[in-house]
């Protein structure tokens, strides 16, 4: 249901979850990088394509991970007078809703920092709005459908992640729905492309000094020349893919433990329950007091392999002694299982990359979200490991790029779902 108190929006800003389900088998797949379907996003393809040859509004494009949903809609300012009176009520009540609310239901969240505007889609021009809720309020979200009328508008929905084929039934039923499902790296890469290259100036980032708080340092990264590159997508779980040129990616690996993993582990170890409520409690604790470091055991630096004495050698190492368990706090063990599922994402990240000869790597997914503690940790784990030779990039739209590639889905094939 709508919230509709300022007091009671920003109140639930602080309970959404994180992550999305990533892909659990290997999958080897080709794209055009700079694609067809990005030009005909942009109306860019050496001809105009005119306004009857697109979809139907409104045009959505949905990414239902595991943990999180993430959908995306565009909302043309284009219109003509002729246009804004032949307008349907209900499209005019989405964008009402859209445009007046930050939040969706208890727990939903427009991320209004993140909209685009003047964005070229379609041959329209309009705003591409960013909205994340829980996957585990979808009856709610096909609710909120109903009464909003979004389903009289369209049959089909395009979707991508796991819960495009978990909720598939539930939206056909509820909402008399076809979900129209799409590879969900397919989707995660055409929506990177598509995001970097209309947000070009300000999408990529890295961190200089990252391990000092004074020094420390946000600064854009020329991505114009992306080629090799490697996608690290952190969600519930975790897929890397890696891209070598405009029309060949791969997934080369990944890892179980994930986004998932630390709030799973978080709520067991310290008793919270969101995602946000974790990473505050990370923040203040000392993983010291939870991991054995290289100088707890060699009582210093392992000098001869290049070991500071301050990196984690053993996850938890102290958790055997009973002395050290009663001391531990709450902050501690968050913060601990924060450090440990990052060191794990980094060193897979970091081995790939050299496995691959790729120096370019970029972490995407919700995991990232309001987390600069494993942010900072992975552009200074890249950069030591490698000698310098390795660059931890970050994106400002973090967890919505399958959710735009899938909308770039709907650009490219609507009439076809329509006509089928």
């Amino acid at each position: 249901m709508p919230v509709e108190d300022k007091s009671v929006i920003e109140e639930n800003v602080a309970k959404i979850p994180v992550g999305s389900i990533q892909a659990a088998n290997g999958h080897a797949g080709s794209i055009s990088f700079r694609s067809k379907s990005t030009m005909e996003m942009n109306g860019s393809n050496g001809h105009q394509t005119s306004h009857d040859s697109t979809p139907s509004m409104p045009w959505f494009g949905m990414d239902i991970g595991g943990t999180l949903t993430k959908l995306v809609y565009f909302e043309p300012t284009d219109l003509s007078e002729a246009e804004e009176e032949s307008e349907v009520e209900t499209i005019k009540n989405i964008r009402r809703y859209l445009k007046s609310n930050s939040a969706y239901g208890e727990t939903g969240h427009r991320d209004a920092h993140l909209q685009m505007e003047k964005l070229r889609v379609g041959n329209r021009t309009g705003t591409l709005h960013f909205i994340r809720f829980p996957t585990s309020e979808m009856p709610q979200f096909l609710e909120l459908s109903k009464s909003k009328g979004m389903a009289t508008l369209a049959s089909t929905i395009c979707a991508t992640g796991g819960g495009a084929y978990k909720f598939e039934e539930d939206f056909q039923r509820e909402v008399n729905l076809t979900l129209h499902k799409f590879d969900e790296l397919d989707c995660l890469i055409h929506g990177i492309e598509y995001i970097e290259d209309n947000n070009m100036d300000r999408e990529c980032y890295y961190f200089l000094n990252p391990r000092n708080e004074e020094t420390c340092e946000k600064v854009t990264f020329d991505f114009s020349d992306p080629y090799p590159f490697l996608v690290v997508n952190i969600g519930s779980g975790v897929s890397i893919l890696a891209a070598y040129g405009p029309d060949n990616y791969r997934r080369v690996s990944g890892t179980s433990l994930g986004g998932g993993t630390f709030l799973g582990l978080s709520c067991l170890l310290t008793g919270c329950k969101t995602f946000e409520e974790a990473i505050e409690l990370a923040a203040k604790g000392n993983n010291e007091n939870v991991d054995k470091l290289v100088r707890d055991i060699y009582g210093g630096d392992y000098d001869r392999f290049g070991l500071s004495g301050d990196i984690v050698a053993s996850s938890f190492g102290h958790m055997n002694s009973a002395e050290k368990r009663a001391k531990v706090s709450r902050e501690d063990l968050a913060c601990a299982t924060l450090i440990t599922i990052t060191n794990n994402i980094g060193s897979i990240a970091r081995m790939v990359a050299a496995n691959e000869k790729i120096e370019k790597v970029l972490f995407v997914g919700n995991f990232l979200r309001v987390n600069p503690i494993s942010m900072k940790l992975l552009s200074h784990a890249m950069d030591f490991w490698s000698g310098g030779q390795l660059k931890a990039i970050f994106l400002e739209h973090e967890g919505y790029f399958g959710a735009v590639g899938c909308m770039l889905e709907l650009m490219r094939t609507g009439d076809a779902m329509a006509s089928s």
